[in-house]
């Protein structure tokens, strides 16, 4: 079995309020800083390293991980999983 990195992206989806976001870029603004940036989002990323068989294996074992321990919640949250070949 060869081992993997994933990294899952889990942030809020298009229309759903990123108070954390919005709380970064008004500091921007009030400092008069970086007046080219109009709009941040937050995202939380979890980094798994895993072994499987490939990386379609590998990338289906983290998303049933992710789903089985509820770590996100589905009705605000997009989703993103990334597989990349562990460094040996």
């Amino acid at each position: 079995m060869a081992s993997f990195i994933v990294h899952v992206t889990i942030e809020n989806k298009p229309g759903i309020s990123d108070p954390e976001g919005d709380t970064i870029l008004n500091d921007l603004v009030l400092k008069g800083t970086h007046k080219i940036v109009s709009k941040i989002k937050a995202a939380k990323m979890l980094k798994f390293t895993i072994k499987e068989k490939d990386k379609k294996s590998a990338k289906f074992k983290v998303q049933e991980i992710c789903d089985e321990l509820r770590i996100y919640n589905p009705m605000v949250s997009k989703v993103t999983i990334d597989v990349f070949d562990a460094e040996k």
